[in-house]
């Protein structure tokens, strides 16, 4: 029986998305459902949804096919070749079955595997390395390292173990989720653990900082919270909900060149639930003011 499942929804992304997000939404699912991490029999299926749904929408011409004419495109492919051509390997490799196949100009590169470099590096960053079912070409052993957000900002030594050796690894300030660090023999794969606190863009970093209706109005200096501790940010008067205010240079710093990037700050303004009678007053005094000059502002 065809699986029937959309593509889209099984990576949770839309028509609309891009290459780059499509490839972001595959890297997470199958990280997630892989069965070092998720050992129940549907992790399993997950994964090879989300495998079998990335092969078609990161190549530009099954993702055509398939928005035409849907999971009919590709029902008539014979063992080994598919209606875009090109032959397929298969064999098993640990727990997993494989079907590998090349574009048919013999070029061998017909699908994006996501940022690793061919199907089985992602099993790799679990196994700690091990032969590629292809054999073709030797190729580097890959480790996943799991770090803080602020690990990643500030940089970080990390004591790890491989092949029974203890080893001191050096990660440099501003590396991101996906960066990868050579490391002898070795490459190492970052898991940026998200921050509540902070969102980052690139080198920027974005929080948000919550101040009262008065603050707004009448202006203030406020503490906010930065990678680098508390600063002083000052509030002008008249500043209006989801006013962006940037602080240079208090972002992350740049890996490849000298300098920092920002810190942007949006404006939450907080309304009042409950109101002493006092209070309750001289907002009837400024409503009915405001009023007279139709406008609050």
């Amino acid at each position: 029986m065809a699986d029937n499942k959309d593509y889209y929804q099984v990576l949770g992304v839309t028509k609309n998305s891009s290459a780059d997000e499509i490839k972001r939404a595959y890297r997470k699912l199958a990280l997630q459902y892989h069965p070092d991490r998720n050992k129940s029999k549907e992790g399993e299926i997950k994964f090879k949804e989300v495998t079998k749904a990335y092969e078609v929408l990161s190549d530009s011409q099954k993702k055509q096919a398939y928005d035409q004419y849907g999971h009919a495109a590709f029902e008539q492919a014979g063992a080994g070749q598919g209606p875009f051509g090109g032959g397929a390997q298969t064999g098993q490799y640990g727990p997993f079955s494989y079907t590998y196949s090349n574009s048919g100009d013999g070029g061998g590169a017909g699908f994006d595997f996501g940022g690793f470099s061919d199907p089985f590096e992602i099993f790799e960053q679990f196994f700690g390395g091990g032969g590629s079912p292809f054999g073709a070409r030797s190729r580097r052993q890959v480790y996943s390292l799991s770090i803080d957000f602020m690990e990643a900002v500030h940089g970080v030594q990390k004591k790890v173990t491989i092949d029974g050796k203890t080893q001191t690894i050096k990660i440099p300030a501003g590396v991101d989720d996906n960066s990868r660090i050579r490391f002898g023999d070795y490459d190492v794969v970052l898991d940026v653990r998200p921050d509540k606190r902070f969102r980052r863009e690139g080198f920027d970093i974005i929080s948000e900082q919550e101040i009262t209706f008065p603050q707004a109005t009448l202006g203030d200096t406020v503490n906010v919270e930065t990678i680098d501790g508390e600063v002083n940010l000052r509030i002008p008067s008249g500043t209006q909900p989801d006013t962006v205010i940037r602080l240079s240079q208090k972002g992350v710093t740049h890996l490849q060149r000298s300098g920092r990037g920002d810190h942007y700050v949006r404006i939450k303004v907080t309304v009042p639930k409950h109101l002493t009678h006092h209070q309750k007053q001289l907002l009837e005094q400024f409503k009915e003011e405001s009023k007279a000059k139709k406008t609050w502002f």
